[in-house]
């Protein structure tokens, strides 16, 4: 298996696609730092399944994909590509048959990814199990750089046997132990699960027995109550339909009474419809001949009121023109008064204003003596507020303790009655007798003990039955275990016997047996019975003699019509005595067979003659020397040594195994013997601890009522004797209790006389007070009221003056509004008398246009023509009242008649009501009869076998409610219990069959487990081994001398951790940790290359493992990986000029492009020129 290419489009810095081929065993990657060249190993590391970004230096998958550059958008998607050639066959599975194999990985932006092989879509998993136990993958120790190195170098020893298990090729082991304690750990929880269903099962099964009983109850009273329920609805059917028969033949009489008046009516209907013609007609022409009179009327009405609008015209314009003239008269003379007020309130307005300043300067005057006043009253206020507010508070503290006093008597007449009422409830509590609660005390224990001895047996019984139950389930389990042995064995003989027959009757020979009657003849195989262990051996010598017919006599074969189509041994029974001498040392082998019929004894003697038991085939080699040329050595296993030959057998034969199935077969019928009789008493053993349970059971049962029945009684008695100790403890700790109370009283008593007594101080103390100051205040007020009355005359004189400067200031306004108002008159009054000129000479055009006389003349016209107009509609209004009577006298005609035929009507719609009650009701009951299907002359026969009361309504109708009742009393019927029990055992058995299962499938798991830790321990061990020497050999090459070697830190090689001791030249032993940087690298390749020597890897790439190498060591390290390229392909990125001497192919890796990573041819000498 050999890495042919690599290649990468998108994949960070190789945007283009980009194909690395690489042809030899070791192929060099070179280009400056910064180039992409590590980005090569990160895609096989990719491409090989690394799900963790950060093993792929970047923070997210998304990473992986060319994120662009200055000249180039970012790719949509990355994808690696690695081409195989498998002609070694070293892959294995599906994909073990093609010669190249490819393996290809692709992420797009979106975040889907997908894995391939050979083009065809796969798991990550399968890609994993390609390279299963190869050291590849992507944390296999195949890919190795810098920080596989420093992880080697820091590993822990539980990390270092990782590495030893991927060279030991155990994965696929672990893998397969994963999935099996899986599939065990699932099998577990599963048996769990089944074990808890089948408890649960069980349960459910005792429940849905007793419910199927009622079950059964409740569908014979149901069939019981629907069969009479059927009978009512059929007789309710049948009286309904008589009933809708009757109503039929009533309706048709009266709905013929109801034709015949409908006759008369429609008849008296056209004569009224043609009178209403006429009278419409005439009703037109009086409306015509009424709109004429109206338009006449109308007529001389605007003529009327044209004349009377004229005349009031002439009127209001003679008295209009009146008036103007007398306003204008008026506006004169108001002219003229106005000029002389105006003088006279001009000369009033200079004498008020005189007034004004007299009474400013008397107000002045008084303010000075009211501020001294004020000052004084305020004064005088305070200390009478002062003492008013201390005798106030006196008054109120005097009240309060006046109140507290009564209070007290209160709260003191309050104990005192309360004290009396306690002291009689004393004496009654005293006077009460306490209930003996001794024997009711002793009847409760009684009960007690009884109640408990029968929970006892309740629960000896449960534990019983339990025990039972246990025994039912072990014995059921023992008898589902014997068939189980008795079916499997009876299989096995069913197989072996059907091989045996058909290894019988194969071949070209059985039809022809079948022609000549010998098809049932007995064959040689089945007279005889080998000793165990030798059948093989009869087979090897007899060969195909086992199979010949065995005849009595040869006149058989004398009457064949023809011969067999293939070869056939025919054999006779013979009474001759073969005589020999048994050569010493030897047992001749006719001593291990047993010859069932003893007529074929010397038969099978001579057969067998000269065959002797040897013990094993080298015993028999050693004296082949030395035997008779007639002596045949024969060994269990059928080869035949004889003096100068050997005949090693194999079982080629048709009839190869046949004795020993015969034997089988005879060992399969007596153990199927022995089994059944096993399973007899298996069963037998079921139904007794069944018999068991179930009488346990209903002794539980007994005893279970007998007990919850104590229970009762001893929870009533518990009762009683509760209530009487309560009660006389509640007798006592009330007669206590008013003890406490009346104690407490009397304490309250005597505080209550102390604080009357201190109540009583207080409120003489604040009456001495009061009488003391009230005096004072008396006085103090009587000069404040002095005080407020000087202060009153002053301020009314204030007021007086301010009044009157007020009222000189107001008249002075007004004074001077009625000269502006006199001002603004004259000039109106000029006004209004130029308009009502200029109206006057208006007034005197509009009167000489009226004209009365042309109106009078058309209103006379008019008169005329309404009164034509009133005659005719008079003619016309009279000709409409004689049609409008006789049409009267139809209609009332025509109310009679249908007065009539409502009654009539009336009863056919009863009639109809009660049909349609009858047909609904034969209609409700033929609906409830076809919904359930009821055949009505199955149930007409079966009334008439019945006796009398099942033609009898009420009858049907109370048995129906007895079933009824009988149903409800019933309760809760599970209608399902049967359905429900008979799928529960179906499903009991279901289960306990999957039981059995798992538990032989957990058996045989955890045969598995031990098998693959028996193999996987023995791999690791020679592994562990095998690397420890490599390791040993490897050292000393990379540092020129020292030794090195691995240890185990544990025991148990399974989980024990794996540690680097090293010692290079000159130094001591140490752990690897203890060595400088240097020495710490080069140990760790050297154990890497350990693991290769153990289990090649197809191709290995390094990543400067040479880095911090010096110049001898990278000299030995590169010789060392020139010795393992012959089995290891190897690409590897370095720097060194040492490293890329070894290369047979050089891959340059350039970034001309900003961001973007191309493959360019190398030139040798440029390379190593780079390096220096």
């Amino acid at each position: 298996m050999r890495l042919t290419q690599i290649k990468l489009s998108g994949f960070k810095s190789f945007v283009d696609t980009t194909v690395i081929p690489t042809p030899s065993q070791l192929v060099g990657v070179v280009g400056p730092n910064g180039c992409g060249k590590s980005n090569i190993i990160d895609a096989v590391r990719w491409v090989l399944g690394e799900s963790r970004a950060s093993e792929l230096r970047g923070g997210s998958m998304q990473d992986v994909i060319f994120n662009g550059s200055g000249q180039r958008k970012p790719a949509a998607r990355a994808s690696v590509e690695l081409t195989f050639e498998n002609n070694e066959g070293r892959i294995v599975g599906q994909w073990g048959s093609y010669a190249e194999i490819s393996v290809r990985r692709e992420l797009t932006r979106d975040g889907s990814s997908g894995y391939f092989i050979n083009g065809q879509q796969v798991r990550r998993r399968d890609i994993n199990d390609i390279f299963l136990g190869t050291g590849l993958g992507a944390r296999g120790y195949a890919i190795i750089g810098q920080g596989m190195i420093n992880r080697l170098i820091e590993a822990r020893p539980e990390e270092l046997r990782v590495y030893l298990e991927e060279a030991a090729g155990v994965s696929r082991y672990k893998e397969r132990r994963r999935e099996t304690e899986s599939r065990l750990r699932d099998t577990r929880e599963n048996l769990t699960r089944l074990e808890d269903i089948l408890q649960e099962l069980e349960q459910q099964l005792i429940r849905l027995e007793a419910q199927a009983e009622v079950a059964k109850t409740y569908r014979a009273l149901q069939a019981e109550g629907e069969q009479k329920q059927h009978v009512l609805w059929w007789l309710r059917e049948k009286n309904a339909r008589q009933e809708q028969k009757q109503h039929f033949l009533a309706i048709e009489q009266a709905q013929t009474a109801v034709e015949a008046a409908m006759a008369d009516m429609r008849s008296t209907q056209t004569r009224l419809e043609q009178l209403r013609q006429q009278h419409l007609a005439i009703t037109d022409e009086v409306q015509k001949a009424q709109q004429a009179l109206f338009q006449s009327n109308a007529t001389v009405s605007r003529i009327e009121a044209e004349i009377h609008h004229a005349n009031t015209a002439q009127t209001r314009l003679e008295q209009r023109q009146a008036q103007l003239q007398a306003q204008q008269k008026e506006w004169e003379q108001l002219h003229e008064d106005s000029a002389q007020e105006l003088a006279h309130k001009q000369e009033e307005l200079e004498d008020a204003a005189l007034l004004i300043e007299e009474s400013l300067a008397q107000l002045e005057e008084i303010l000075t003596r009211v501020e001294p006043a004020e000052a004084q009253q305020q004064q005088k206020q305070g200390q009478i507020a002062t003492l008013s507010a201390q005798l106030q508070q006196a008054k109120q503290q005097k009240a309060l303790a006046q109140q507290r006093i009564d209070s007290l008597q209160q709260q003191r007449s309050q104990l005192e009655l309360r004290q009396q009422r306690f002291e009689q409830d004393l004496l009654q509590v005293q006077a009460d007798t306490p209930v003996d609660v001794v024997d009711l005390k002793e009847n409760w224990e009684q009960t007690q003990r009884a109640q408990q001895q029968e929970q006892q047996a309740v629960v000896h019984l449960e534990a019983q039955m339990q025990q039972q139950q246990a025994q039912q389930k072990q014995a059921a389990t023992a008898l589902q275990e014997q068939e189980r042995e008795r079916t499997q064995i009876q299989a096995q003989l069913d197989a072996l016997q059907a091989l045996q027959t058909q290894v019988q009757q194969q071949g070209k020979l059985t039809d022809w047996l079948q022609d000549q009657g010998l098809a049932g003849s007995t064959r040689l195989w089945q007279l005889l019975q080998v000793q165990p262990g030798w059948e093989q051996a009869i087979e090897a010598v007899l060969g195909q003699r086992l199979n010949a017919v065995a005849l009595t006599e040869w006149q058989a074969l004398q009457q064949l019509p023809s011969l067999p189509p293939a070869r056939l041994w025919f054999m006779q029974p013979t009474a001759t005595e073969m005589t020999r001498e048994v050569p010493a040392g030897l047992r001749p082998l006719i001593e291990l067979v047993t010859v069932q019929d003893a007529r074929w004894q010397q038969t099978i003697a001579q057969a067998l003659a000269d065959y002797y038991v040897a013990t094993d085939l080298q015993a028999a080699l050693s004296t082949i020397t030395r035997l008779p040329p007639h002596v045949h050595l024969v060994v269990a296993e059928g080869h035949i040594v004889q003096a100068h030959q050997v005949l090693l057998y194999a079982p080629d034969a048709e009839q190869a195994g046949v004795l020993a199935r015969q034997q089988a077969i005879e060992q399969q019928q007596k153990a199927l013997v022995a089994q059944q009789v096993h399973v007899a008493a298996a069963t037998e053993a079921l139904e007794r601890a069944q018999s068991d349970y179930i009488a346990t059971q209903q002794a539980h049962s007994k005893t279970q009522t007998r007990w919850q029945d104590l229970v009762q009684q001893a929870h009533e008695l518990q009762l009683l004797y509760q209530q009487a100790e309560q009660s006389n403890q509640q007798q006592q700790q009330r007669e206590q209790q008013l003890q406490r109370e009346l104690q407490e009283i009397q304490e309250q008593q005597a505080e209550l006389v102390e604080q009357i007594e201190e109540a009583t101080l207080q409120s003489e103390d604040q009456a001495l007070f009061l009488a003391e100051h009230e005096e004072q205040l008396m006085a103090w007020q009587d000069e404040l009221h002095q005080a407020n009355e000087q202060l009153r005359l002053l301020r009314e004189q204030q007021r007086e003056a301010e009044q009157k400067s007020e009222r000189l200031k107001y008249e002075q306004g007004m004074l001077q509004a009625r000269v502006d108002e006199l001002l603004r008159s004259r000039q109106q009054a000029a006004d209004l008398g130029r308009r009502t000129q200029a109206e006057l000479a208006g007034l005197v055009d509009e009167y000489e246009q009226v004209d009365v006389q042309e109106l009078h003349e058309q209103l006379q016209e008019a008169l005329e023509l309404r009164v034509e107009h009133e005659e005719a509609h008079q003619e016309i209004q009279k000709r409409q009242s004689e049609m409008a009577a006789q049409l009267h006298d139809l209609q009332h005609n025509q109310h009679q008649t249908g007065d009539g035929i409502e009654p009539l009507r009336q009863k056919v719609m009863e009639l109809q009501l009660a049909e349609q009650a009858a047909r609904m009701t034969v209609e409700q009951y033929a609906e409830q009869l076809d919904g359930h299907q009821v055949d009505r002359q199955a149930l007409a026969v079966l009334v008439q076998e019945q006796n009398a009361d099942w033609q009898k309504v009420t009858w049907l109708q109370s048995e129906v409610q007895r079933v009824n009742r009988a149903v409800e009393a019933l309760g809760a019927v599970n209608l399902a219990a049967l359905e429900e029990l008979q799928t529960a055992q179906e499903r009991r058995f279901y289960l306990q069959s999957q039981h059995d299962d798992l538990t032989l499938a957990i058996e045989t798991l955890e045969d598995a487990i031990r098998k693959i830790d028996r193999e996987t321990r023995a791999l690791l061990q020679n592994t562990f081994n095998e690397v420890n020497t490599h390791f040993g050999e490897l050292f000393p090459r990379l540092f020129g001398g020292g030794e090195a070697k691995l240890i185990m830190t544990g025991d148990e090689v399974l989980d024990a951790g794996v540690q680097v001791m090293a010692q290079p030249p000159g130094k001591r032993n140490s752990t690897i940790q203890l060595l400088s940087g240097g020495e710490k690298a080069l140990t760790a390749t050297a154990l890497v290359f350990a693991f290769f020597k153990l289990n090649p890897a197809p191709f290995c790439l390094l990543d400067e493992v040479d880095a911090p190498l010096d110049d001898a060591n990278t000299e030995r390290y590169a010789k060392l990986v020139q010795s393992m390229s012959d089995q290891t392909q190897f690409l590897f990125i370095s720097h060194n000029k040492i490293a890329m001497h070894m290369a047979k192919q050089l891959v340059g890796v350039t970034m001309q492009e900003q961001g973007v990573s191309r493959i360019v041819a190398v030139d040798m000498a440029a390379a190593v020129e780079m390096t220096h």
